[in-house]
């Protein structure tokens, strides 16, 4: 298992709507998410940045990945969360979501 994190910024204007989305989060999204081996996943809200967390327990993450962004359904979905979205001063090339460094664990 693999666990992973990432950083964006929230708009304050989209808070509602992006709140919203998840607390009814579409079945078909949360399907490739499960589909592509991702589980323990959350979404996090602190002064203005969301932050994720989960784990992954497949054999290629470059290719779920590719399995959930091919997805039509995620990328409706998307279609709706991203404007709510504003990546990073750091995130880099076609980053939205800016990986978080893991430093420390205790299982």
């Amino acid at each position: 298992m693999q666990r992973f994190a990432a950083v964006i910024r929230l708009r304050p204007e989209k808070e509602a709507e992006y709140r919203a989305l998840h607390a009814a989060a579409w079945p078909g999204v949360l399907a490739a998410l499960k589909q592509a081996n991702i589980s323990n996943y959350s979404i996090f809200l602190r002064d203005g940045l969301l932050f994720s967390y989960l784990e992954y327990n497949g054999d290629d993450y470059a290719a779920d990945m590719a399995s959930i962004a091919a997805d039509p359904v995620t990328q409706e979905w998307l279609a709706h969360t991203d404007p709510c979205q504003q990546p990073l001063d750091s995130a880099t090339g076609a980053e939205s979501w800016a990986p978080a460094e893991q430093i420390f664990h205790l299982e």
